[in-house]
């Protein structure tokens, strides 16, 4: 089935600066070749006692078959008020996919990103390893990834060791639900340890709710958890977003 999609994002409740990114709710499931994808452009200035500046940009393309699938996205976010920065980030993130049997994948990606929130001028990460189908059908689908990665990451200056190399396991568990025909929970969460030091993690977890509206409008509210046992100095270990928005899919 083709999908695209836009988001009309009506925030409630915002607080975070995400460091793993989350790929799954990006996958489109399709045995045929074709192109997919979305691109968005949000752009906002607002004046009361302080001046407001908002952009957000965010391109998915996808191209897969029934061997291979393609991935790339591109988020950038920047937030401005009152002179200080609340949120400055972008990731880019290519995703490659080749079918070994029916249940089983070899996935290998490569991405980059920086948060200037949380103090990270730089990440960058490179991994491979297999995707399991563990079961599916049309209400549900259940998948395990066990992946290997190296990242490189440089801090900003308020760090004194600036630079970081590690090897570091990446296992997500993703699931996909529709009950009824109106109802869908989409989520998916990652284990990102240090393979020589365990006790340095990440944590990540996204879930979505989905509530169709009429035919192709759905209401879908996300939460997004994000844990780092050990983060650059002066930034929370646990940070975490609530957004609520309207999903139209063609």
């Amino acid at each position: 089935m083709r999908l695209s999609y836009f988001i009309i994002t009506l925030f409630f409740c915002t607080y975070a600066q995400s460091q793993v990114i989350n790929v799954e709710t990006m996958r489109k499931q399709s045995d045929s070749a074709k192109w997919t994808g979305s691109l968005s452009l949000d752009a906002s200035i607002v004046k009361n006692k302080n001046q407001i500046f908002k952009i957000a940009n965010k391109a998915h393309i996808q191209y897969n078959n029934y061997r291979e699938l393609w991935l790339f996205i591109n988020d950038l976010k920047f937030e401005k008020a009152a002179g200080e920065s609340f949120v400055n980030k972008g990731t880019q993130h290519l995703r490659y996919n080749h079918r070994v049997t029916e249940t089983i994948k070899m996935e290998a990606f490569i991405q980059a990103q920086y948060d200037a929130i949380s103090e990270i001028d730089f990440r960058g990460l490179i991994g491979a390893g297999p995707r399991f189908k563990l079961s599916s059908n049309d209400n549900y689908r259940f998948y395990l990834g066990t992946l290997i990665m190296y990242e490189i990451e440089q801090a900003s200056a308020i760090e004194s060791n600036a630079i970081h190399r590690n090897v570091r396991g990446s296992t997500y568990f993703s699931f996909s639900m529709y009950p009824t025909e109106s109802l869908g929970i989409i989520s998916t969460s990652y284990y990102q340890p240090r393979l020589d030091a365990f006790k340095d993690y990440r944590l990540s977890s996204t879930t979505s709710i989905l509530l169709k509206i009429w035919e192709n409008l759905a209401f879908k509210t996300t939460f997004t958890y994000n844990f780092d046992a050990y983060p650059v100095v002066t930034i929370p270990k646990a940070q975490y977003e609530l957004t609520n928005g309207l999903l139209y899919t063609f």
